[in-house]
C-alpha cells in the first residue's frame, strides 16, 4: 500500500501563493513518480485575514496543525501590517508552540548560479547550519525600566537550558553522520565573551560527541572568525551547529553565497513532532501576481520537508531536476530575469522529476 503523507499549506502573504503552487506542482510530480500521495489543506493566515479578521492565529490553529505530518510554508508579510505583527504571531509562535527547535539550513551553490564569492564554485559551497531554535535572546527574557528618561535600562537575556543545548546538538551529530561527507560538526560559539552560555554549549559539545559519537570529528570555532571563514574558505565546513542569534546571522549570510534568498530554502524541525518548511525570501509583495518570482526556494523546500519525511529518493530527485534547470535553462535568478515565469520555471522542474 502506497504511503500517504497529510501536508498543511500556509501560502501566507505577497508572492507566497505563487511558490506554493510551483512547489506543490513539483511535489505532485515527484509523488506520482515515487509511488506515494500528498494530501494538501490549506490555511488562510496571513496578513489578508488579519486585516479582514483583526486575529493572527485563531486559537485552535496549533492543535489543528499537530494533526499533520508537515506544514509547507509560503511566506508571512504584509505591506499594511505593521512589521512584527504576522511574524510574531504566526511564524514565532508556530515555532515555539510545535517546538521546532531545529532550525536547518543547506549552504549549496548549483550550478550554473553565481556567487559573490570569487574563484569558488559548487564544489567549494555545501555545507549546512543546524541553528538552535527556541532559546537564546528570542525567548523574551529581558526588560526594560525608566524607560523615556536619560537613564533608561534595557536587558534582552541570552537564555539557554542544558536540555534546550543537548537535544539541538545530538540533532546536529546525528544529521553529520547521515549527511556522511566529511563527517567534521563545527560548534560556532564566542566562548571568550559569552562565558556563561558558550561554556555550556562547548563542555556539552565535547561530552556528547565523546561519549556518543566518537566517529564524527569535532571543532570549535568563534563567530567572527566563522563569517570570515564562510566567506574566504566556504570548503572548509561540513555542518555547523550554533546558538539562535548567530545561526539567524551567519545563514542569510551563507544565503548570499549560494547565489541569494531565491534559492535559500529551510526548515523549522521537530524530529518528534510537527516540522515546517519555508523559503527565505520573504513576501516580495511588489512582485505579487506579476508571474516573475522565483519559486526554486519553495521547490527546494518542498524536497527538505520530503527528505524528512523520510522520501529521500523523490527529495534527491527535486533537488537534481533544480540543479539541472540552474544549469541549463535559467538566465538568472532574479524575479523578472530568469528568462521564464513562475509558472514555466515550475514546469521545468517538475517535467524533470
Amino acid at each position: 500500500m502506497n504511503k500517504s503523507y497529510n501536508i498543511a499549506v500556509i501560502p501566507g502573504d505577497g508572492t507566497g501563493p505563487e511558490v506554493v503552487r510551483e512547489g506543490r506542482k513539483v511535489l505532485n510530480a515527484a509523488a506520482s513518480k515515487f509511488g506515494f500521495s500528498l494530501n494538501f489543506t490549506e490555511f488562510d493566515f496571513g496578513g489578508e485575514r488579519y486585516l479582514r479578521t483583526g486575529e493572527v492565529l485563531p486559537e485552535s490553529a496549533t492543535e489543528q496543525l499537530k494533526k499533520f505530518d508537515s506544514i509547507f510554508l509560503g511566506a508571512i508579510g504584509h505591506p499594511d501590517v505593521k512589521p512584527g505583527i504576522l511574524e510574531k504571531g504566526i511564524l514565532l509562535k508556530l515555532r515555539f508552540e510545535l517546538d521546532q527547535y531545529i532550525n536547518l539550513r543547506p549552504v549549496r551553490l548549483y550550478p550554473g548560479v553565481a556567487t559573490p564569492l570569487k574563484d569558488k564554485g559548487p564544489e567549494h559551497i555545501d555545507y549546512v547550519v543546524v541553528r538552535e531554535n527556541s532559546g537564546d535572546v528570542y525567548t523574551g527574557s529581558g526588560g526594560v525600566t525608566m524607560k523615556g528618561t536619560p537613564h533608561e535600562v534595557a536587558m534582552q537575556n541570552m537564555v539557554y537550558s542544558r536540555m534546550q543545548v543537548d537535544r539541538c546538538l545530538r540533532y546536529a551529530f546525528d544529521y553529520t553522520r547521515k549527511r556522511n561527507k566529511r563527517k567534521t560538526l563545527a560548534l560556532c560559539g564566542k566562548t571568550n565573551v559569552l562565558t556563561y552560555v558558550f561554556d555550556l554549549w562547548e563542555r556539552a559539545f565535547h561530552e556528547i560527541g565523546q561519549a556518543e559519537y566518537p566517529d564524527i570529528k569535532r571543532e570549535y570555532y568563534h563567530v567572527d572568525a566563522t563569517v570570515m571563514w564562510m566567506v574566504k574558505n566556504p570548503e572548509w565546513f561540513d555542518v555547523i551547529v550554533t546558538t539562535n542569534m548567530f545561526g539567524d546571522i551567519i545563514t542569510d549570510l551563507g544565503a548570499i553565497t549560494q547565489g541569494g534568498m531565491g534559492i535559500a530554502a529551510g526548515g523549522n524541525i521537530n524530529p518528534e513532532g510537527v516540522s515546517m518548511f519555508e523559503p527565505i525570501g520573504g513576501s516580495a509583495p511588489k512582485y505579487t501576481g506579476l508571474n516573475v518570482i522565483n519559486p526554486l526556494a519553495a521547490i527546494a523546500c518542498g524536497g527538505m520537508m520530503l527528505e524528512h519525511l523520510g522520501e529521500g529518493n523523490a527529495a534527491r530527485a527535486i533537488e537534481t531536476a533544480i540543479m539541472d534547470v540552474t544549469a541549463n535553462k535559467l538566465k538568472d535568478l532574479g524575479a523578472g530575469k530568469m528568462g521564464y515565469s513562475t509558472t514555466e520555471v515550475g514546469d521545468l522542474v517538475a517535467e524533470r522529476v
